[in-house]
């Protein structure tokens, strides 16, 4: 058996076993959402970089960095009796003042755990999150597909945090 501790290679993580909590405060005491989600994409971040030329100087250029720019989040689920994500969606178009609407921003942490299900690989958390599109799943008759929802979501910052 090898010792995990003093292992020079490290092994890649799985994607495939990861959860999605969702805290929205004002909407729920406990967590909107803590699902299984079959899909989740657009964890990222861009550092812009700006330019400079010097004049005079046509052999080098001076790179600058920028702002600082975020993803799109797309989650995908198989559609339940569960109400909480279509209502969270509802009380943002709802919601008669911009200060309301800023008040039901979310907290999204995706938990990236290992193969074994329990043990935690990493953690994103994602900031300030407000769900900018809320798909119902395409209907056929012919196809026997389990239904699936979709939810794209904004965020302001994502960092990635140590395991609990």
């Amino acid at each position: 058996m090898t010792d995990r501790a003093n292992e020079t290679i490290k092994q890649p993580f799985t994607a495939f076993n990861f959860e999605v909590e969702i805290n929205v405060p004002g909407v729920t005491t406990d967590r909107l959402c803590a699902a299984a989600f079959s899909e989740c994409d657009g964890l990222e971040m861009t550092m812009e970089i700006k330019t400079i030329r010097e004049g005079g100087n046509n052999n080098a250029q001076i790179r600058m960095l920028g702002p600082m720019s975020y993803g799109q989040i797309t989650l995908k689920r198989g559609m339940t009796d569960s109400f909480d994500l279509w209502d969270w969606f509802n009380k943002l178009v709802q919601a008669p003042s911009v200060a309301l609407r800023e008040s039901l921003r979310g907290e999204v942490t995706v938990v990236l755990n290992a193969a074994d299900g329990v043990t935690e690989r990493a953690r994103f958390a994602l900031s300030r999150c407000l769900p900018v599109k809320l798909k119902a799943p395409s209907l056929n008759a012919k196809d026997g597909m389990i239904a699936i929802e979709e939810m794209q979501l904004v965020y302001e910052t994502m960092t990635r945090e140590k395991p609990k």
